[in-house]
């Protein structure tokens, strides 16, 4: 049995200074690691959030810095982390990155590692930006059995696919982590809709944690990062354009009672 734990979601104003992103991102961390959390989910890019034709130029690599120094803070604080996403370099494309979330464990381990599978191609009148052509996509969905339950991983665009989030919860996700840099155009239509019909629809906690501020000079970013919970409560919600930290409780003895009393997974037909 797993005792409610606090869950703290990081909406951070990530920009093309690795150094101060990281920076900012290590002071949030021991933040919410001092205030009780258990569970951290940072951003999506939260290391380099410039322009996408660059992505590949500020790449890291699993054994780099950003994603050491992500596991020496799990370690240091006794933490489940999700280190948002970071561009990581193709190994077998010299033009692209993989947008990759790795989940560390509370001594360090690598509990799961997710690459974005949807990219973010998209052409309206006010904002064009095409993710594909810097950024390879993943193809393998992750649930990873934790000392804080099963955890799901995707990634911003990928909140608009409600098919692997079914899947994700098929597998036993429990909680689901989405670290995002959804787009204030877009967000303002969706992006809170989206995030509750995920919870509702898989009767599952979701962890949106959003980028706030602009990106690449031009794309503003929603912030409203939130915290759902299964019947689709928000339990927390981020500023519109300011950083800061929000906290929850997870309690999946309540989602168990939620799901025996509401039964809708156990009664999906196919045709």
């Amino acid at each position: 049995m797993i005792a409610p734990y606090v869950v703290a979601a990081l909406q951070m104003d990530s920009g093309a200074e690795k150094s101060a992103n990281l920076e900012q991102a290590e002071s949030m961390i021991a933040d919410a690691a001092k205030s009780g959390a258990q569970l951290v989910v940072l951003p999506e890019l939260f290391p380099y959030l410039g322009n996408v034709s660059k992505l590949r130029e500020n790449a890291e690599t699993m054994d780099g810095q950003v994603l050491q120094t992500m596991r020496r803070l799990a370690v240091q604080y006794e933490l489940v982390l999700c280190a948002g996403s970071v561009a990581v370099a193709a190994s077998d494309d010299p033009t692209k990155v993989l947008n990759r979330s790795v989940l560390f464990g509370p001594h360090g381990q690598v509990l799961a590692t997710y690459d974005k599978i949807h990219c973010f191609d998209i052409n309206l009148p006010d904002v064009k930006v095409v993710e594909s052509d810097y950024v390879r996509a993943g193809s393998q969905l992750s649930v990873a059995s934790t000392p804080l339950g099963h955890i799901g991983q995707a990634i911003c665009y990928d909140l608009r696919f409600p098919e692997i989030f079914r899947r994700l919860t098929e597998d036993g996700m429990q909680v689901c982590l989405l670290p995002a840099a959804f787009t204030d155009k877009t967000g303002q239509a969706h992006w809170e809709v989206l995030v509750r019909a995920r919870a509702i629809e898989n009767q599952i906690y979701v962890i949106a944690t959003n980028q706030c501020g602009l990106y690449g000079d031009s794309i503003e970013c929603h912030g409203n990062s939130l915290i759902v919970d299964p019947w689709g409560n928000v339990l927390a919600r981020g500023d519109h354009r300011q950083p800061g930290i929000l906290y929850a409780e997870i309690d999946l003895a309540s989602q168990r009672k939620i799901r025996t009393e509401l039964p809708a997974l156990a009664h999906r037909r196919m045709a």
